[in-house]
């Protein structure tokens, strides 16, 4: 139990109704979750308006309300608390709820459209590796220590956020590495959260559906870092022509990464193949086992995120040397007779672009690329046309088919795919709705030492179909379809 005055101490309310004197059990936004001697959130969603519920959750036990409009039956005995901003208000009284866990913890968080979960996932295999105990929340799963929990979401909402920070701080975890997504953002569900660090990767095509236009997509990431705090460091992708724009009104310590540019942290690549690639990581050689140019800006993010975190140089290269891909991004699987597969969660055009690039990049040029691809339905449409010029422009065969179609009928969402498609290319171009005979059918198309991509659902073991989620995971498909038994997935 909790007093209702220590929690709201950092909110600045507008005006109050009631006796403050009040001790809350737990904390929910949703009034179904609402227990005895709670304190109710109502917040103005995208769909539903919190300040609907206030009597449901009154009378489940609600002692306590904060809300942004003041309803007109106000109960005897209940708390009500009006505030500017209920979004943010959840997160300072979560905080505060829970013992301000991530101020017990050095919490980075990684931003951008591109590279969150490598840069998240990888920073805390990095830091697990050189002995600490680290939590983790991405789009794959939510760590605490080395125990992992499947994800849903790319950033979760504020509540399970705290929640997995407070476990992470009695499991005795010193570091917190989290994607935060542009929704999150946008949504306050990272108020109240005290950031060490934050790292920007790049901006590119997403999420219109959402944020409507590429101004409000790049706001709503900003937004991120004009709350950091003095003591917090901005690590920006110089190289992202919107790096720059992150941290025009940050109070942050600002620090650059670039391939290209001169910058705080640099890295060039030497040479690369299938197998991996030389990078010189400021000044040193490091051989890695991942491949391309996007991936060589990853590792210098998380190269320079751990130098600012201030890590033992030699002992963080040495580490990151043995460090291997992400589950689902740029994942390599070979036939037994030398046909290459690669699974990739590339889901943007600017993705597809940068995985098509890499492939290009270590091809000796005689191999075909055989692209498999498809789009996400209740999503940006603008982008459909978009991913399949990416996909015909650097494939030799690009075959076009379902994701997770969710709602939408697959064949529109690949119509909406065609039409960047253009006449001269068409004879190069499939559409095939089964994604499954879709791969089947360009391994049936490579011959030995061709490169088939699968793009779009990477780590997903799953598609979206009418609301149900069915069982399908793009490598154990690639892996029956060319005999492999007894994979080692490490």
């Amino acid at each position: 139990m909790k007093k209702l005055d220590n929690l709201i101490k950092e909110i600045q309310p507008l005006e109050w109704v009631g006796d403050p004197d009040q001790f809350i059990s737990g904390i929910a936004f949703d009034s179904r979750k609402v227990d005895r001697d709670f304190l109710f959130v109502a917040q103005k969603g995208t769909h539903t308006d919190g300040h609907a519920y206030i009597a449901v959750a009154v009378e489940k036990g609600a002692v306590a309300v904060i809300c942004e409009n003041l309803p007109t039956d106000l109960q005897k005995g209940i708390v009500y608390i009006r505030v500017s901003d209920a979004n943010r208000a959840l997160g300072y009284v979560l905080s505060a709820f829970y013992n301000y866990p991530s101020g017990k913890m050095k919490v980075v968080g990684v931003t951008g459209t591109n590279g969150k979960t490598s840069i998240a996932t990888l920073l805390w295999d990095l830091f697990t590796r050189l002995g600490y105990k680290a939590g983790l929340i991405s789009t794959i799963s939510n760590n605490i220590g080395l125990k992992a929990e499947p994800s849903s979401l790319t950033t979760p909402d504020a509540l399970k956020i705290q929640s997995l920070m407070a476990d992470m701080v009695d499991a005795g975890c010193e570091y917190c590495f989290m994607e935060v997504s542009s929704h999150a953002s946008d949504q306050d569900r990272i108020a109240g959260i005290s950031f060490a660090g934050a790292i920007f990767t790049n901006l590119t095509h997403d999420h219109l559906d959402y944020h409507k236009t590429f101004s409000g997509y790049l706001k709503a990431k900003k937004k991120f870092f004009d709350h950091l705090p003095s003591t917090a460091f901005a690590l920006i992708n110089l190289d992202d022509k919107n790096g720059r724009v992150m941290v025009q009104n940050t109070d942050a310590r600002v620090f650059t990464y670039s391939q290209t540019l001169h910058s705080d942290f640099h890295c060039r690549l030497i040479e690369g193949h299938f197998d991996g690639m030389l990078l010189n990581m400021d000044g040193q050689e490091l051989w890695t086992r991942f491949v391309g140019r996007f991936n060589a800006s990853n590792l210098l993010a998380i190269y320079a995120a751990a130098m600012l975190l201030e890590q033992d140089r030699e002992m963080v290269l040495t580490v990151m040397s043995l460090m291997v891909p992400v589950r689902g991004r740029f994942e390599i699987i070979r036939s037994k007779d030398g046909i290459f597969a690669i699974v990739d969660y590339a889901h943007t055009p600017d993705a597809l672009a940068n995985v098509l690039g890499a492939v290009n990049e270590v091809r000796s040029g005689n191999e075909n690329v055989i692209t498999v691809v498809g789009a996400g339905g209740d999503r940006d449409k603008t982008k459909r046309p978009e991913m399949a010029r990416e996909a015909v422009a650097a494939s030799n065969y690009v075959i076009l088919t379902s994701d997770n179609p969710r709602t939408e009928e697959p064949e529109a969402i690949i119509g909406d795919m065609e039409v960047g498609v253009d006449k001269s290319s068409a004879v190069r171009v499939l559409s095939i709705v089964n994604r499954r005979e879709a791969i089947k059918t360009a391994i049936a198309l490579a011959k030995p030492g061709d490169i088939i991509l699968v793009a779009g659902k990477g780590h997903e073991n799953y598609q979206d179909i009418k609301g149900v989620k069915h069982h399908f995971d793009d490598r154990e498909v690639i892996e029956e379809l060319f005999g492999l038994t007894n994979i080692n997935h490490n």
